[in-house]
């Protein structure tokens, strides 16, 4: 192993200089939101005024509805867990099905196709949102019109929130599970099947093993991707209202340090998630490891 090359000092302490300005600019406003979420004032800013709970539990006595007695705070949370389960799912199946396709298949307009998946990720969530609106309404319009059919699937509501979402993060998901199959010794596929293996046993027990960190990250990724949307939602939600278009309602309201501790429980909620992943997915390959040397 070569040995790295010295570096100049000023360039050392360069580097230190913008990576310390870099943590600085990313978690400096993340921990003064959690800091302020403990505030004990009406409001989600300086200057500090003693250390209070109230933000979470609430506080009948001073007229203030903590995170955890808000039916409607936890309802849009709820609503936006349910949304991004369902864009999970079908993030993860299609995309998984989307990148066999690109990768294990030829066929004609195969270039094309590759091209056109990627275009939901440059079109503005705004511009995707109104789009998918206009064109499921008028579906809905138009079957009533000549059938009498009340579609109101295609109206305003979850369901068009989870097709929206899932319009673009379906790519991702295809594109982290197809870099992942690109590497893939195809190889030990053929093996097993001169053995006896059926395609189904092949790809239960050495494909899938091998496809599981790509899973679970495309998984989390999307997962997160959903549940923090804003701009797609805003455009196609309905009653039920998400958790990041009821904030945006509740913040053109008047801001609340309730908003700052709905943002550190999900801080919290997200690291236990990422954390859990990672274990998983570390667990996961060792199997694998053991499972080829044992094979060995």
């Amino acid at each position: 192993m070569i040995a790295s090359l010295p570096r100049p000092a000023w360039l050392r302490a360069a580097t230190a200089l913008y990576l310390g300005a870099f943590l600085l600019f990313l978690f400096v406003p993340l921990v003064v939101v959690a800091v302020f979420a403990f505030n004990n004032a009406p409001y989600p800013a300086p200057p500090w005024h003693g250390f209070t709970l109230d933000w979470f539990v609430g506080n009948a006595a001073a007229g203030r509805v903590g995170l955890f007695r808000d039916s409607e705070l936890l309802g849009s949370i709820w609503t936006s867990v349910v949304v991004a389960s369902w864009v999970t799912g079908l993030s993860v199946i299609v995309g998984t099905a989307n990148a066999f396709l690109m990768e294990r298949y030829r066929f004609p307009g195969k270039q094309l196709l590759s091209v056109l998946m990627l275009v939901p990720l440059v079109i503005p969530g705004v511009i995707l949102g109104i789009s998918i609106l206009a064109f499921c309404s008028r579906l809905a319009e138009l079957a009533d019109s000549l059938w009498g059919l009340d579609l109101d699937f295609l109206r305003p509501g979850l369901v068009l929130v989870v097709l929206g979402q899932f319009s673009f993060v379906a790519t991702i998901a295809t594109l982290m599970v197809s870099a992942r199959l690109k590497r893939f010794d195809r190889t030990l596929e053929e093996a097993a099947l001169n053995l006896g293996a059926s395609h189904a046993a092949v790809l239960r027990t050495i494909t899938f093993p091998y496809l599981r960190p790509a899973l679970i990250g495309s998984a989390a990724i999307s997962f997160l991707m959903s549940f923090e949307n804003f701009n797609t939602t805003l455009m196609l939600v309905g009653e039920d209202a998400p958790l990041t278009v009821l904030m945006y309602g509740r913040m053109r309201e008047g801001a609340s340090p309730v908003l700052n501790a709905v943002s550190l429980f999900l801080m919290l909620a997200s690291a236990l998630l990422a954390l859990s992943l990672m274990r998983a997915g570390r667990r996961g390959a060792e199997r694998t490891v053991n499972a080829a040397a044992d094979a060995a």
